[in-house]
């Protein structure tokens, strides 16, 4: 339980932090502001033309008699719908985050550098695009993880009972753990630890990561608050890696803001 108090602690402190630097959480939106548009052109693009695409995938059910026809390919196109809703809230994180390296990169250093003793903050040390592309090739990595567990706990969710109660519970879990690895392998990423090194850094503390992650995933099923909680998310994140990794951290509640902070 303690675990699970401070990782939801991680997750406000963060939210403070950004609150505390207005120009930080000004240009860390810019990023989830151009994904929410993006997923959401796609999505009112699949309420539009999904049935069209069910009603096309479907052929052998042309000659079915009314209403069998129109109850299957209404269902499919609602489970269709569904399992586009569960991938956008587990991948939103991967994507903004991919869209918003330089921004989220930097907004990390920052919290780093105020909650550190000495005031300092480790770099990568590598070219831009070598981390573009380390981000690029986890991001996808962990897309197709998320993926693989969405349509699991879709095809769970049809079974009697269990499928009503505690598949959405695992589910929630599932999605915190995937969110918390996603954030903060910002910071991670930044000091050289390595995608199998995260997931093992992140299995060791669970409670932890869902005490932080979990009830991030229940405010991202709305994605406007997905937007606006984003930057300090990260910067929650970032406390939490340095939780994981043991190290010092200064209570950067009273820490002045910086208004003058550019990216």
């Amino acid at each position: 339980m303690r675990d699970l108090g401070a990782g939801f602690g991680h997750l406000l402190k963060g939210q403070r932090w950004v609150a505390r630097h207005g120009k930080s959480y000004g240009f860390g939106l810019l990023p989830g502001l151009i994904t929410l548009v993006l997923y959401v052109g796609a999505l009112v693009a699949l309420a539009l033309w999904g049935a069209d695409f069910v009603g096309w995938a479907t052929p052998f059910a042309d000659d079915w008699s009314s209403p069998w026809a129109g109850l299957f390919r209404g269902f499919l196109t609602a489970v269709l719908f569904a399992l586009a809703l569960l991938l956008a809230v587990l991948t939103f994180t991967a994507v903004t985050l991919l869209v918003g390296q330089p921004f989220y990169e930097s907004l990390s250093e920052r919290v780093d550098r105020d909650v550190s003793p000495d005031g300092s903050a480790p770099e990568s040390g590598l070219p831009l695009l070598r981390e573009l592309w380390i981000s690029a090739r986890d991001s996808l990595r962990l897309l197709v993880r998320a993926a693989i567990w969405g349509v699991l706990l879709f095809a769970l969710g049809f079974i009697p009972v269990v499928g009503q109660t505690v598949v959405p519970v695992v589910g929630f879990f599932v999605t915190g753990f995937f969110l918390t690895e996603e954030l903060t392998s910002v910071a991670l990423q930044r000091r050289g630890v390595q995608m199998r090194e995260r997931l093992a850094l992140l299995r060791s503390r669970k409670t932890l990561v869902w005490g932080f992650g979990t009830p991030l995933g229940l405010a991202f099923l709305v994605p406007v608050v997905a937007v606006f909680l984003m930057p300090g998310a990260v910067a929650g994140a970032t406390l939490l890696a340095r939780e994981l990794l043991g190290e010092e951290t200064k209570d950067g509640d009273e820490a002045p803001a910086d208004t003058n902070a550019t990216f």
